[in-house]
Formats: structure tokens, C-alpha cells, sequence
């Protein structure tokens, strides 16, 4: 469909790429993927045009359609309901649309058959582009992007920036491009909006290609991972778990590889060294000069998943309960949040708020910080420190500060040394510390917020979304950040794979009251599969007593076996369903102990006490995980087995 060949794009005196190839071909799902700053979005912007290459060539099809969805949509605005500019993605069908009403209209008073032939043709061609569906096809994803039925005729104007871009994405999808290219899609959505997109991709007529550092959403949805590296474009077959198995192999050879160059150099280095001050010798030196000059260097592998070594202090410990949330209730003109509240946080736990956008997550992060007002009472604990991190923090950063000025600042007490390792861990390596802060990108202030929130000895942090703007290796450090962290902390989060890597407990906002579920995401993932199932089995019994109540005659009708029989085999069905997915899940929790127990006998952690105590909390989670997983699987099980 699309190939780049032996590609080339200079950009502010560096290349990005260099000699890069990349087959692009019908109806693949591409993850496209790579540190901030290779040039991912680089790539999209040249395969649509907006950039011309250096060096190489791009031969795509002259009739290929393409749709780019990018964060530069922002600027778009109107003060037109959010269905009609959705509904813009239907150009031709809404000019088709208008001209048959006029045309309807002038058959009122003129009935020739050319005024009935003309509407003929106009409504055959508007059936042949379904356009007696758009408004349904319009509607139904718009909401699956989570608006409701009574936004849909809110103005445009009238939303925050990320409800416009769900409208511009929906205005995206609608428009079925043959190459649909979406540039960090999930940063505006929430949970059930992100599994509904991945459902939707799934199924796509054409090809997709998603930028996104959300690792569960590229797990789920692609067939093919393109990395942007060290100048190349490297594709692997599969997801994302694929990916880093294959990458893990191919760094092997690539860091062989270094280390073998390496070597050659440093040798033709000292015979060159040896032998450039003798004439007899002189040209055979020059010569070897001339060929390390032209010799093709290899690159070092970058690892985007290493391990860093410090560990975030805690001030003071404080008592054992952290907070106390009594008959709360919070609710904004005409959107109730939560009433009559209860909630307890607890020494140790490591709970992510999660669930739907406007259900509250931000306003409870902001009621426990004391910087909104409520009903009830919150009280803190005995020496609660807290600190809160939230976008608005990046906005607070002094943008003529250096770097490793605006820690300094912040943290007086703190050696220059102590802070350069703190930033050393957040990606801000040598000169980098003194870049001032207003040239820094977007994730690179998250980076700094990040690191001044860690720095401030709290033993209870609350953590609005800290995972946007950052990329894959980021989020990584912020993980390792936080496993390590020996105090007490809340995150909204919509990042699937950050959430089950830190937390203890999952929270959830639900007919105005906190609910819990006192164990791991992947945990509770498993009991809200099930209770939805129960649910939805459920659902039938209670529509037939209300039929039951009101028509004696369906309620019978709704009694028939074949009635019965159709709900016990969807019910089945589901029941299979998770059974195949608590082996998998199983199966990935047996590999994560048995790389936990190689772990305790390679001999640079032997003789780490730190490390083995690490280790062994891994350990024991990771068990406890299995005999949950097992439980719950066997009591499916059973159940199937009682139906069956």
C-alpha cells in the first residue's frame, strides 16, 4: 500500500531516520512506537504529505484516502451542536441530504418527470452511500466515545478540549479513511471509552496505524509493532507483549554486535597509535585512519526499561489510618459527584481511583488535598504529609528556571549531586539539567513535576493522571518510583498497565457512593467480569416479573423453554469466554514467579539484601495473585459444570 525505501528527514541539523525502510500493506493494525523524540509523529506528518523527505522515496496509490488524527485538532472550534460537526465527516451524503428536501420541496408545485427522475437518481445514489444511516452510525459512536444522548446537541464550543477531541475522533472514524493514522488517541479518554475504541479498531476495513504509549490498548488491538530507532524503523510481527520477547533478543545481537566493533576500533586504534610515527609505517596507519572514518558505527542499544537506584524518602511515618472520608457529599450545579460518602485510606495502601470521566475521580483527589469544598468531614491522620500532583502543577513550573534550578529551589536541603541523580532517574542526563524550562515539551515538564512531587518527603501522595504526556520509558521510571515508595498513595489513572503494576486496592465511584475492591487491577478486572455476567443473567429474570406483573399472557410467552435455553447458552458462552482468559492469565502470572525465583539465584542479587527483599515482595504478590486466579477460576468452573 505504502513503501518508504531507504528513507532520510533532517530536522533542526540531526536526522531522524537515515536509510530506513517500511512496508506498510492493506489492513494491518500497527503500533507505531519509540522514545519521545525519534520522530513518530514526524513519520505520520511525512506519510501524508505535510513533510517532504530528505533522502528516499514514498510511493503510496493515487487513490489512497488517509485520515490523520492528531492533537493539533485542539484548534478547531464551532458553535454547532457536537452531532452536527461530527456529522460533517459526511460531506457528499449531507449535500445528497439538502438538495433531495429541495427537491421535495419543487415537487409541490412541479410534477414534470424530470423533476422525478432527478429525485430518483439522487435518492439511489444517497442509498448507495447509506445515508439513511448516518445520523444512527453518528450517534452510536459518539456515545461509545461516552457522550450521552442529551450532549449530543450541546454546542461544540460549550466542551473542554478533550470532549472536542472525541468529537474530532469520532468525526475521524466516521470518515473510514482506507489508512487511518490516530496520534495518542487514549490521552483524552477514559477507561470504557478506550475498550470500546479497541472493540472498534479491532474490526476496522482498513489500516490503522496508533501512536500510544498505553500498553494494554496496543496489546489488545494490534498485529504489528513498528519501533522508531537510532535512526531506523524496525517492525515486529504480533502485539505488544510480542514486541518486547522479539526486541529483548534483538538487542542481544545489537549489543554483541557494539561490543565486537568496539573492540576492532580500539584495536586499529593502538596499531594506528603505534605505528603513525614511523615512515615505513605511516601510510598503512593513514589508510586504517581513513577506513574507521568510514566505517558504519554501531549504536548502543537503548534500554527503554532499566532499573533505577534510588529510593524516594519519607519524611516522618505517619499513623496507621491516613484518612477518614464520614457521610461526604460533593456535587457541582446540576452534577452530583458523591453522597453521603464513606471511605477509609489505610497505611500502605496504593489505591487507583478509576472509572468513567465526570463520575468525580479529580474531585475526590481534590477534596482530600483540602483545596475544594464539601459536605461532611475528611479528617487526616496523625503526621499525614501530603503532596498532591496534578496537570496544573506543569502550569506552576517558573519558565525561566533551569532544570536543576527549579529542584534547588524546591528542595533547599537537598545536595547538588543527590538532585542530578533524582533528575538522572527522570531521563535529565548531563547538560540536559540546565535546559530552561519554557523550551521543554510537554512530557518533559511532567517529568520535572513528577520529580519535585518525589522530593518532598510526603507520606501520603495523591496523583491526578501523572502518566500524560509521559512516554513508554517514563512511565517505566515512574513505575519503578512507585513500587519503591514505602509510603501511602491515590492515582486516577486510565492507563491499564499502570494501574495494575502499583496498586493495592481499586476505587470506583458508584450511584454517589466510593466503592472498593481490596486487591490488584488485574484481580478485579476478573470480579467485574463475572458480577457484569451475573447481571446480565440477571436482567431477564427481573424484565419477566415486571412482564409478569403487567401481561400474564407474554410473561408466559417469556417462559417458554427455548426462551430459557437461549439466556443459559449466552451465559455459557461467557463463562467459556473467562474461562480461556483466567488460563492466560494464569499462565502469564506462572511465567512472572519463574523469572521472580531465577532472579533470587544471579549472583549480583545474592549478596543484595535490598534486592532479595525486593524480590521477595514480588514474590509473595505475585502468589497471592495465583491463589486468587485459581479460586476464581475454579469456582467458573464449577459453575459450568452445573450447567452443563
Amino acid at each position: 500500500m505504502i513503501a518508504l525505501t531507504n528513507i532520510g528527514f533532517e530536522f533542526g541539523g540531526r536526522f531522524l531516520y537515515r536509510n530506513a525502510n517500511w512496508h506498510i500493506k492493506p489492513n494491518e493494525r500497527i503500533g507505531l512506537i519509540g522514545l519521545n523524540g525519534t520522530g513518530k509523529s514526524t513519520l505520520l506528518r511525512i506519510i501524508t504529505g505535510e513533510y517532504s523527505l530528505t533522502e528516499g522515496t514514498m510511493s503510496k496509490p493515487r487513490d489512497l484516502t488517509i485520515g490523520f488524527f492528531n492533537q493539533d485538532q485542539l484548534s478547531f472550534d464551532s458553535d454547532d451542536s457536537i452531532i452536527n460537526v461530527a456529522l460533517t465527516a459526511f460531506e457528499r451524503q449531507l449535500q445528497l441530504e439538502k438538495e433531495i428536501n429541495e427537491i421535495i420541496e419543487l415537487l409541490e408545485t412541479d410534477h414534470s418527470e424530470e423533476v422525478i427522475q432527478k429525485l430518483s437518481d439522487k435518492q439511489e445514489e444517497f442509498e448507495r452511500l447509506d445515508g439513511y444511516n448516518i445520523h444512527h452510525r453518528t450517534e452510536k459512536i459518539l456515545e461509545g466515545l461516552g457522550f450521552t444522548t442529551e450532549q449530543l446537541t450541546k454546542p461544540f464550543n460549550k466542551f473542554s478540549g478533550g470532549w472536542r477531541m472525541r468529537v474530532m475522533l469520532a468525526k475521524m472514524l466516521l470518515q473510514e479513511p482506507n489508512l487511518l493514522m490516530l496520534d495518542e488517541p487514549t490521552n483524552h479518554l477514559d477507561l470504557p471509552s478506550i475498550e470500546w475504541l479497541e472493540e472498534y479498531l479491532k474490526s476496522y476495513k482498513g489500516t490503522v496505524i496508533v501512536v500510544s504509549h498505553d500498553k494494554f490498548f496496543l496489546d489488545k488491538m494490534v498485529n504489528k509493532i513498528v519501533e522508531v530507532s537510532m535512526q531506523k524503523i524496525f517492525e515486529y510481527p504480533g502485539n505488544y507483549q510480542f514486541y518486547l520477547e522479539s526486541k529483548e533478543e534483538r538487542m542481544e545481537l545489537q549489543q554483541r554486535s557494539f561490543d565486537n566493533q568496539q573492540q576492532f576500533i580500539k584495536e586499529q586504534e593502538k596499531l594506528i597509535n603505534r605505528f603513525k610515527a614511523k615512515a615505513s609505517k605511516a601510510s598503512m596507519a593513514q589508510s586504517r585512519v581513513k577506513m574507521l572514518d568510514r566505517l558504519d558505527r554501531i549504536e548502543a542499544p537503548e534500554d527503554d526499561n532499566r532499573e533505577i537506584n534510588i529510593q524516594f524518602r519519607v519524611g516522618v511515618q505517619p499513623g496507621r489510618t491516613l484518612a477518614e472520608l464520614n457521610n461526604v457529599s460533593k456535587s457541582y450545579p446540576g452534577v452530583p459527584i458523591v453522597n453521603n460518602a464513606e471511605a477509609r485510606i489505610e497505611k500502605g495502601d496504593k489505591i487507583a481511583l478509576i472509572g468513567a470521566n465526570g463520575k468525580g475521580k479529580s474531585t475526590i483527589l481534590r477534596l482530600l488535598a483540602q483545596t475544594d469544598s464539601y459536605e461532611g468531614e475528611i479528617k487526616l491522620g496523625h503526621n499525614v504529609r501530603k503532596a498532591f500532583y496534578a496537570q496544573h502543577q506543569l502550569e506552576s513550573l517558573n519558565l525561566q528556571n533551569e532544570i536543576l534550578e527549579e529542584l534547588s529551589n524546591f528542595a533547599t536541603d537537598r545536595p547538588e549531586t543527590e538532585l542530578r541523580t533524582v533528575l538522572g532517574c527522570f531521563l535529565f542526563a548531563g547538560d540536559d539539567v540546565f535546559k530552561k524550562i519554557k523550551v521543554l515539551s510537554g512530557g518533559e515538564k511532567a517529568r520535572v513535576a513528577l520529580a519535585k512531587t518525589l522530593l518532598t518527603e510526603a507520606n501520603f501522595l495523591l496523583l491526578d493522571e501523572p502518566t500524560n504526556h509521559l512516554d513508554m520509558r517514563s512511565i517505566n521510571i515512574l513505575i519503578q518510583s512507585l513500587q519503591s515508595y514505602e509510603g501511602t498513595f491515590i492515582v486516577v489513572s486510565h492507563d491499564r498497565y499502570f494501574v495494575s503494576e502499583i496498586a493495592n486496592k481499586i476505587w470506583w465511584i458508584e450511584d454517589g457512593k466510593i466503592k472498593e475492591y481490596p486487591g490488584t487491577f488485574a484481580e478485579f478486572e476478573f470480579w467485574k467480569e463475572k458480577r457484569d455476567a451475573e447481571l446480565k443473567l440477571q436482567a431477564p429474570k427481573a424484565e419477566s416479573k415486571k412482564e409478569k406483573k403487567a401481561e400474564p399472557i407474554v410473561q408466559a410467552e417469556v417462559k417458554t423453554p427455548a426462551k430459557t435455553a437461549k439466556v443459559s447458552n449466552n451465559y455459557i458462552q461467557s463463562l467459556r469466554k473467562q474461562l480461556d482468559e483466567f488460563e492466560e492469565k494464569i499462565g502469564r502470572t506462572k511465567k512472572k514467579i519463574a523469572e521472580i525465583e531465577l532472579g533470587f539465584t544471579l549472583p549480583e542479587n545474592t549478596g543484595d539484601s535490598k534486592k532479595i527483599a525486593e524480590l521477595t515482595s514480588f514474590y509473595e504478590a505475585e502468589k497471592k495473585a495465583l491463589i486468587h486466579l485459581e479460586k476464581e477460576m475454579e469456582a467458573v468452573m464449577e459453575e459450568l459444570i452445573e450447567l452443563e
